[in-house]
């Protein structure tokens, strides 16, 4: 059974980051705002998930000011999108019992 999970990336145990590196492969950016309503999360929920993303470096963020309103912009990294699709290779070798 542990060589089954040898594949599986920690980052990405929790459903909230699973949902947030989901919706930032389909979507190249999203802001703050559009994730948080994607996901249904909370404010500090997200922030918390997006910042040990961040600091995965699976994650990166951008700040800008659109007129005068801050708008925080999200994009899943090169090395995201890969340990990501590490990740659910492996999923799917659990599955699929072949790993």
């Amino acid at each position: 059974m542990r060589e089954f999970l040898i594949g599986f990336n920690k980052a990405f145990e929790s459903k909230a980051r699973l949902g947030i590196m989901s919706v930032l492969i389909v979507n190249e950016t999203l802001s703050f705002n559009s994730l948080k309503e994607l996901l249904d999360m909370t404010d500090g929920n997200l922030a918390t998930h997006l910042r040990a993303l961040e600091e995965q470096g699976y994650v990166s963020v951008k700040k800008q000011f659109v007129g005068r309103k801050p708008n925080t912009t999200y994009t899943a990294t090169a090395a995201g999108r890969q340990a990501f699709t590490d990740h659910l290779n492996a999923l799917e070798d659990f599955i699929r019992g072949s790993a």
